[in-house]
């Protein structure tokens, strides 16, 4: 999980900051915030706490930041927060516009990664080879594993630009099963209820791609909201 953390070590739980003939003793605030999803937000937080005055460390995370300061007013640092685009929060929600946000964009690369192995399978029995002889359950089987090496074939090279290309596949690999088993399921059997079968056709693709986005989105907003962890 992404951390960040801002302003001088601080020596215990408080720690403490003195100076000439003064000793001013550390509070400690932590804050539940939302909206957050990456290392860039953990970094845009960090900063804006960090300019509060009375503010000397900051450590924040995914969902948290914890503040040590010498008085800091505590409607500044929430000012801060919400500033940044951030919410405060108390628990998990289903009201946080910046993780529906971040969530329907990891669902859309997580879609365009399925889709590609999905109707690329579907299209070459259909096209290719129309008289294979398979059945249509097989085909789709077949079309929900394709489509899974290439979502994770897609992350990979999506990652490889932020680390070596064997974390790169550990981390694709590593990303949520569930979504993109909800997300093949809810495309074939959406193709196989109006079609009767494993076709593509130009009306059935639109519909089968956003039954494919709208079913894996709330869990893809669930587990980012509460766990900090995207499925892309």
């Amino acid at each position: 999980m992404s951390r960040g953390t801002y302003g001088p070590d601080l020596k215990g739980a408080a720690g403490s900051n003195t100076s000439p003939g003064t000793e001013r003793i550390m509070e400690t605030t932590t804050f539940e915030v939302g909206g957050m999803s990456c290392g860039g937000c953990v970094a845009n937080l960090t900063n804006a706490l960090s300019e509060v005055a009375g503010v000397k460390n900051v450590e924040a995370e995914v969902g948290s930041a914890t503040v040590h300061h010498d008085g800091a007013c505590n409607t500044q640092m929430s000012n801060a927060i919400t500033g940044v685009g951030f919410t405060l929060g108390t628990g998990f929600d289903w009201k946080d516009g910046g993780v529906w946000k971040q969530s329907a964009h990891n669902t859309k690369w997580c879609l365009i990664g399925c889709s590609i192995g999905d109707f690329g399978t579907i299209a070459a029995f259909q096209f290719l080879w129309p008289d294979s002889g398979w059945n249509p359950m097989w085909i789709m089987v077949l079309a929900m594993v394709n489509g899974l090496l290439t979502s994770i074939g897609l992350e990979t090279v999506i990652l490889v630009k932020q680390m070596d290309l064997g974390d790169a596949f550990r981390v694709a690999v590593g990303m949520s099963l569930i979504s993109m088993l909800a997300m093949e399921a809810a495309m074939n059997v959406v193709d196989l209820l109006l079609t009767g079968g494993a076709v593509l056709t130009w009306w059935v693709i639109p519909i089968m791609l956003v039954a494919g986005f709208i079913t894996p989105w709330p869990y893809n907003y669930w587990r980012l909201k509460k766990f900090g962890k995207a499925c892309h």
